[in-house]
């Protein structure tokens, strides 16, 4: 049994304990301190729960005493007092942020690694698979031109005016919203603004906007700098959020105030977990001397998973994780230090266990055209 350190019991922590618990090769110990979340996982196979105050240095530390790994699905906040920690206790350590400043202080952290212990953040769906993903439709290239990341979780029912219901972490949606994007143009790495970079396009029949979001594109911008004209990472809704999101954050200020922000949403958006995962990934460059176009589009339902419902993001971002908490602990990752999702290998993610659900659950889109319309920057 591998002993895993499980730092948070939401919704992917939940997902996640489900999937490497019942597999029958994780030992796992999950930390929170909410009671009722961790009373959700009592009586799971090989799962194990400890009220935690993840701030508690002492604690943190006692709780990795005999663990392999630590998985952090906790406020990104937390990450890298959990990061030093898990480097001074000798544990390998993966995580789902999407912020920035988080994720290059991870990095730093990474450099000081033992060997044989690596550090991987952004394990989810974006950043994460999509940066897996671009990373394979690359390859066989002999010159690249563009690559398009597109992710989108989205109610399948959207009733409100935003079109939209939460279906991931708040905070995270405020960053995503409110921090700088890192973009190549012209073959420059920089950053572009959120919210800008607005288009339209059709996939499936359904009229969709996208517009830049921090965070998603992971490190694949800075690997791939030198080597592409355009890389770029937009979030996908359906039309007419972005307008009224700008509003918000812009016209009335809110992006300055967060807190307010958060309050606002969590108070008049309802969650559901009636959603879907819109993934889509073009790349554009030379081949065999022909400028040659590579599509790969998917949506990933909200489906039943262990005898209860599991929404499209607790599907995508745990399995994720689980996927290449697996891959390392199977030998198929190794290194030290860290570990960027773009090197992870596409055709061992989609045949893992875990992974293979990106996979059998999708609903392939690879061979439909999307129909972009006018962009404005």
């Amino acid at each position: 049994m591998y002993n895993l350190l499980l730092l948070g019991a939401g919704k992917i922590g939940y997902a996640t304990a489900m999937l490497l618990g019942r597999s029958g090769d994780y030992d796992v110990l999950a930390a929170d301190i909410d009671e009722v979340a961790l009373g959700r996982l009592a009586g799971e196979a090989n799962v194990r729960t400890v009220q935690l105050d993840l701030s508690d240095g002492r604690a943190l530390r006692r709780a990795m005493d005999g663990r392999q790994s630590a998985v952090a699905a906790c406020p990104f906040s937390l990450n890298p007092a959990i990061a030093a920690a898990a480097l001074e206790e000798g544990l390998s350590y993966f995580d789902l942020t999407e912020d920035t400043a988080t994720s290059k202080t991870i990095r730093e952290v990474a450099t000081s690694a033992k060997p044989g212990q690596v550090f991987m953040p952004q394990c989810g769906l974006a950043p994460g698979f999509i940066s897996i993903l671009a990373r394979h439709l690359t390859a066989g290239f002999d010159r690249l031109d563009e690559v398009r990341l597109r992710v989108g979780a989205l109610p399948l029912y959207p009733t409100n005016r935003l079109k939209y219901n939460l279906t991931w972490s708040t905070d995270g949606l405020i960053n995503e919203y409110c921090n700088p994007c890192e973009v190549i143009h012209g073959g420059r790495l920089m950053e572009a603004l959120p919210l800008e970079g607005l288009e339209h396009f059709s996939l499936d029949g359904v009229d969709y906007e996208a517009f830049n979001t921090s965070g998603g594109v992971g490190t694949l911008a800075e690997t791939l700098a030198g080597q592409v004209r355009n890389l770029d990472y937009k979030t996908v809704r359906y039309r007419g959020h972005r307008d009224l999101m700008a509003f918000l954050l812009d016209e009335l200020r809110l992006g300055n105030q967060r807190a307010m922000l958060k309050e606002i949403l969590e108070r008049a958006v309802p969650i559901t977990s009636q959603d879907v995962a819109l993934i889509f990934c073009t790349v554009t460059g030379w081949k065999r001397g022909f400028l040659t176009h590579v599509t790969d589009a998917r949506k990933i339902y909200h489906t039943e998973l262990f005898g209860e419902p599991w929404s499209a993001i607790q599907i995508t971002t745990a399995t994720a994780v689980a996927a290449v908490v697996d891959m390392y602990h199977n030998g198929v990752l190794a290194g030290r230090g860290l570990l960027r999702q773009e090197d992870v290998p596409f055709e061992s993610f989609i045949t893992n266990r875990f992974g293979r659900y990106y996979e059998t659950s999708a609903h392939r889109l690879g061979g439909a055209a999307a129909a972009f319309g006018e962009q404005h920057v």
